[in-house]
């Protein structure tokens, strides 16, 4: 990277995207911290990290969802002796169906990693980047941030507050030499998709998606170089680019018209 970065933190860096953060990241910084509840897949990682790239890796198994978690990261971090100048907020939670019947306590998680953990760990980092006047906050929200979507209620709420908050950010911070960017994915092959699902026996989410599908290497390898290019928001694959900016352009109206018209989760079931 033009910018010289030396140590990254991934949160949900354990698959998907974040696994791939921490692949492509690993060949561009000189440490990498690797943040995710499941311990054994973190340390898995870790240890091909090392070996393939000779750079030093922390790895903190935490659940985000709790505040108390939070606060221990950037308190390891910090005992470590290690300044965070790469954020990469990746971890996140799906869920697919109607509002009325979903769990509270799936919601409830949704909010907490999606909103709370990503404000909560930019909030704790950004003053050490601030003190050395530099580094960057990568905020993953996704498509759906820019749409009202049945089924998806909850989830793309918590990703337009995701674009919402990472804009605001980037002009409070841009004078630090500070960079924020918001990475707007649309369907990835990850397993954040069967999980969002939970259907069991039944249909996954509308067949639709897998013409916008964008390979999750596809998507990190734009976002870095969108983040090196100064970009405030990535919309990785050009059918993705392109369905964003149709969207930009057409009024609240059409949208909940043509969101009304979706293929529902409960039509699918039947």
């Amino acid at each position: 990277m033009s910018t010289t970065y030396e140590t990254g933190l991934i949160t949900g860096a354990s698959a998907g995207l974040g696994e791939e953060f921490a692949s492509q990241l690993a060949q561009r910084l000189d440490r990498l911290i690797l943040v995710a509840r499941r311990g054994d897949r973190l340390q898995e990682l870790a240890e091909d990290l090392r070996a393939r790239y000779r750079i030093e890796v922390l790895v903190i198994a935490a659940d985000l969802s709790q505040s108390a978690e939070r606060e221990r990261v950037f308190q390891e971090v910090s005992q470590h002796g290690w300044r965070v100048d790469v954020l990469v907020n990746n971890a996140g939670l799906g869920d697919y169906g109607e509002f009325r019947s979903s769990q509270w306590e799936r919601n409830e998680a949704m909010l907490r990693v999606n909103i709370e953990a990503l404000t909560h760990l930019s909030h704790l980092f950004l003053p050490v980047m601030m003190a050395s006047e530099g580094g960057a906050i990568v905020n993953v929200s996704s498509l759906a941030s820019t749409l009202p979507i049945p089924d998806f209620a909850v989830y793309a709420a918590s990703k337009a507050y995701v674009s919402s908050f990472s804009e605001a950010l980037r002009l409070e911070v841009r004078e630090h030499g500070i960079d924020v960017l918001a990475v707007c994915p649309g369907p990835v092959k990850t397993e954040f998709g069967s999980i969002a699902a939970r259907v069991e026996g039944g249909p996954g989410m509308p067949g639709g998606r897998k013409n916008f599908y964008v390979s999750r290497q596809q998507v990190v390898a734009e976002s870095l170089a969108a983040l090196e290019a100064g970009r405030a928001r990535v919309y990785p694959g050009w059918k993705v680019s392109l369905a964003a900016a149709g969207i930009s352009l057409l009024p609240l109206a059409a949208l909940r018209l043509i969101m009304g018209s979706r293929p529902r989760r409960q039509q699918l079931l039947e």
